[in-house]
């Protein structure tokens, strides 16, 4: 497997609560992946450290080709680096048009004075075009983000960030609140946006794991329990115990 991310036996504490372990997770260029386990079993702990929110007590984490330590890097440079995370609430700008939106996270101008006397060209629209086809809002271009349905905001937001091209997409939650069409649409969405990038998916809904058929990750107490499909990691006696047994 050529890994893209590679975290090795990190831990971090919180007043004294280790919310994550000795964890260690790998993942290749172009994978998708689905993270579950029980409230507190560090899931967005493990989000927050690779993006650089959290700073470990301990571990590496080894980035590209070149192995570059995220450890130290700021939430920014990780995020220049090339590393996506969309949070559970979607979070757009909701009196813009979805074309705006989509406009506006084009990855090629981070500086100031750049974005503020950014026009876009014809080559940009294509992009926007593109990546709405993509997220299955081609015909809500000129509509407000605000009017959407929380499935489309959602989808809106994978856009945004997929507009940045990152190498890693870190997804919390995203089957939440969804109508069952909708699920299925980011379903396709993420399989999709994997075939290109490291996608991990962190969720609860068992029906939207296996879905998405792929390779799982259950954390419990801020370790990895069991690793595999679906059908493995449930099958496995700790897992039921500790999380689908509840």
């Amino acid at each position: 497997m050529n890994t893209l991310l590679e975290v090795s036996g990190v831990s971090v504490s919180f007043d004294g609560f280790r919310a994550i372990n000795n964890l260690s997770f790998r993942i290749g260029k172009a994978e998708l992946r689905a993270v579950i386990g029980p409230n507190g079993a560090g899931k967005t702990t493990f989000m927050d450290i690779v993006t650089g929110k959290t700073r470990p007590d301990k571990g590496r984490i080894s980035w590209g080709e070149k192995g570059l330590s995220l450890l130290g890097l700021s939430e920014a440079r990780i995020a220049r680096e090339g590393v996506g995370r969309k949070f559970q609430k979607p979070t757009v700008f909701e009196d813009q048009t979805v074309q705006s939106n989509l406009i506006v996270s084009l990855k090629n101008r981070r500086g100031p004075f750049a974005a503020l006397f950014y026009r876009p060209g014809s080559g940009d629209f294509e992009r926007v075009a593109a990546l709405a086809g993509k997220i299955g809002l081609t015909a809500q271009l000129s509509r407000k983000a605000g009017e959407l349905s929380h499935g489309q905001k959602q989808w809106l937001e994978i856009g945004m960030l997929l507009a940045q091209e990152p190498r890693l997409l870190l997804v919390d939650e995203p089957a939440a609140g969804m109508t069952l069409a909708e699920r299925e649409k980011t379903t396709d969405i993420l399989v999709e946006a994997a075939k290109t990038r490291a996608v991990v998916v962190v969720e609860h809904d068992m029906e939207f794991v296996r879905r998405l058929n792929c390779r799982v990750t259950v954390l419990h107490e801020g370790s990895v329990l069991a690793e595999g499909s679906l059908d493995h990691v449930t099958s496995n006696p700790d897992v039921i115990d500790v999380y689908l047994g509840r």
